[in-house]
């Protein structure tokens, strides 16, 4: 025997130790001939590869896409908005200025998102302008609204919810 290569003749004896035949490009299991080809060997690859990719896909999609919260608010108020406040019905606390810095001047929108993991139904939704004047709604339920539109008229307000 020469080291690493192995004649046919000495395939023929299925009593060789089985450290010979690891280097072949196939193996003895319980006397049958298990022969692997390396287009069988891409094909499984292939495969699995294209099975990954769509759950990676799908793991995407589900964390990917926004909370079933999410909504975009229209100010339609006549007035700036300088601070907007999101918080469940049941907290007591409002939490922080979901514009931060920024402010919500009229005729425009802004998206308002949650993390998709969020629980809570009902949400409180709060506006202040540069005089600190507030408004409030409550009971909001946001996983079954897309939009908010906020209006002010002669001293009305209101909201149309989409």
């Amino acid at each position: 025997m020469d080291g690493d290569q192995i004649s046919p003749m000495i395939l023929e004896n299925k009593s060789l130790p089985f450290a010979y035949f690891r280097s072949l490009p196939f193996a003895y299991f319980k006397g049958k001939e298990w022969n692997i080809s390396m287009k069988e060997i891409i094909s499984s690859s292939r495969t699995l590869l294209i099975l990954s990719v769509i759950a990676l896909g799908f793991a995407a999609v589900a964390f990917g896409r926004g909370g079933k919260h999410d909504f975009v608010l229209h100010n339609e108020t006549g007035v700036e908005i300088h601070e907007l406040y999101v918080s469940p019905h049941s907290s007591n606390t409002w939490g922080d200025d979901v514009l931060g810095r920024d402010t919500l001047p009229e005729g425009e929108s802004v998206k308002v998102t949650f993390d998709a993991q969020e629980k809570s139904v009902k949400w409180d939704l709060k506006v202040a302008d540069g005089n600190k004047h507030t408004i409030e709604w409550e009971n909001l339920d946001l996983s079954k609204i897309a939009e908010v539109a906020l209006h002010y008229k002669e001293g009305k307000v209101w909201a149309d919810v989409k």
